[in-house]
């Protein structure tokens, strides 16, 4: 089985390789902004759901043969706000100031599409959560972390595997989900579709 990742996240292509499974990447063009407008009413969990089946749904419509398409969206549920990336250095350091010393929870919704002949034969999709609880860095830190840039592009301006998970002191859950996609729900995601994980994992040397 050909395993697809919609998704332009280094991070979670490190995530599945390091799992045994070596996905294709092809990365969607959905409009996150627009699909958020449409839906101004839903619940945090079915935001980050909504925005991973319409990447896995936009690539699928690319593709032909037998695959499993994997969409995924994250973002951070901290002090009753729903934040994804910031993009820019100033909404960063706002972010860090409102949730330095408090606990988060980040969410990513899944969603898996099982194609047969280049057609969507079946579908499974739900989300996880993973408390993250974050540490105070000082003001010369917290500015020597956002001149790096990292911040800016990543789900409520942090990282647990890269130079952000000096500022975290510790999660409660999934460790994979804090990163980007959750191996067990994938997991049972995929079986729901007749996939094993078994199956996907590559040769090893």
């Amino acid at each position: 089985m050909r395993l697809v990742l919609a998704s332009a996240s280094p991070a979670r292509l490190s995530v599945l390789r390091a799992a045994g499974a070596d996905p294709a990447v092809e990365v969607s063009d959905v409009d996150e902004d627009a699909l958020l407008a449409a839906h101004p009413d839903a619940a945090p969990a079915a935001v980050v759901t909504l925005l991973a089946a319409a990447k896995a749904a936009a690539v699928a419509d690319r593709l032909t043969g037998d695959c499993a398409v994997v969409g995924c969206d994250s973002m951070l549920l901290v002090g009753g706000e729903l934040v994804g990336k910031p993009h820019d250095p100033e909404t960063a350091r706002r972010r860090w100031k409102a949730m330095a010393g408090r606990t988060g929870e980040l969410l990513t919704g899944h969603a898996v599409l099982r194609l047969a002949d280049g057609a969507v034969a079946q579908e499974a999709e739900g989300h996880a959560g993973t408390g993250v609880r974050f540490a105070e860095p000082t003001d010369a830190e917290l500015e020597a972390y956002l001149a790096t840039g990292e911040p800016l592009a990543v789900a409520g301006a942090f990282t647990l595997d890269g130079l952000g998970g000096w500022f975290v002191e510790g999660i409660d859950g999934d460790p994979s989900n804090e990163i980007g996609i959750s191996l067990p729900l994938l997991r049972r995601l995929l079986g729901a579709v007749g996939v094993s994980v078994v199956d996907l994992w590559a040769p090893r040397g």
